[in-house]
């Protein structure tokens, strides 16, 4: 069992992108490069294709950035992020064909994969349900056993992963509110993002520094942050990307990525 350990004095902020085909997406996506340190790239699936994936890549190689694949359910029209029926050799498939495929664009850019993280859907099942989170994480250790697997901090997918051998990253999230159990509040909810950037760094703040967070009933709920995700799908991405590494640095917290064994 290997996990990220977790070190006060430093955190992983990582970011999803190459899901924005447009000439607007592709420069808010490379303006938020300039403050994260490791990116989770879409595999073709919910967003994104080799043109786009090879793009942000190449882009993230210069700034030596991490880059870290972002596999999801096949599902363009929902964005990936509507829960369907899968069984664990399908989870184990579906995960091991994106894996091939980014891994072949980011040789092709000059770089080697340091990472996975599961999008949307497919990431929030495998958080709750154990059987699809060791099939993702067995499919991780099957193609290349070095890669860190990023997961919700307390979730099913951080224990498949320490149980299958890899190095866990135990996520938090700076726009996302969260339940009395650990979970992240349903999209469906209208409470669900934190849309007050000052209350978002004000979360991450207390998460890095406490291991805690508040959930939306009022209740304090115990998590380990590895790595902060932020979102680049947001017209602000990349001036909230900067206030965060700027607050974090004012703090003392280096901004750091979780390297690959």
């Amino acid at each position: 069992m290997r996990r990220a350990m977790t070190d006060r004095s430093a955190i992983d902020l990582n970011c999803d992108l190459g899901e924005d085909a447009s000439e607007e997406g592709a420069r808010r996506e490379a303006a938020v490069l300039e403050f994260v340190s490791s990116i989770n790239v879409a595999c073709g699936m919910h967003a994104g294709d080799a043109h786009v994936m090879r793009g942000i890549m190449q882009a993230a190689v210069a700034r030596g950035i991490a880059i870290g694949a972002h596999p999801s359910f096949a599902d363009r029209e929902h964005f990936g992020r509507r829960e369907l029926p899968v069984t664990s050799e399908q989870a184990y498939e579906l995960v091991t064909y994106q894996l091939g495929a980014a891994e072949a664009i980011a040789r092709a850019a000059g770089a080697r994969l340091n990472h996975v993280k599961p999008h949307g859907a497919l990431y929030n099942m495998a958080a709750r349900d154990a059987a699809l989170a060791g099939a993702i994480a067995r499919a991780v250790r099957d193609f290349d056993s070095g890669l860190v697997l990023y997961g919700l901090s307390g979730s099913a997918l951080i224990a498949a992963a320490e149980a299958n051998g890899l190095t866990s990253a135990a996520e938090v999230f700076a726009d996302r509110t969260y339940r009395a159990d650990g979970s992240l509040t349903s999209r469906s909810r209208a409470d669900a993002l934190i849309t007050d950037e000052e209350l978002a760094v004000a979360q991450v703040l207390a998460m890095v520094a406490d291991g805690k967070v508040r959930s939306v009933d009022g209740s304090v709920v115990e998590v380990r942050p590895d790595t902060v995700c932020i979102h680049g799908d947001q017209p602000r991405a990349p001036a909230f990307a900067a206030r965060l590494r700027r607050s974090l640095e004012s703090k003392g917290v280096k901004v750091r990525p979780i390297l690959r064994a």
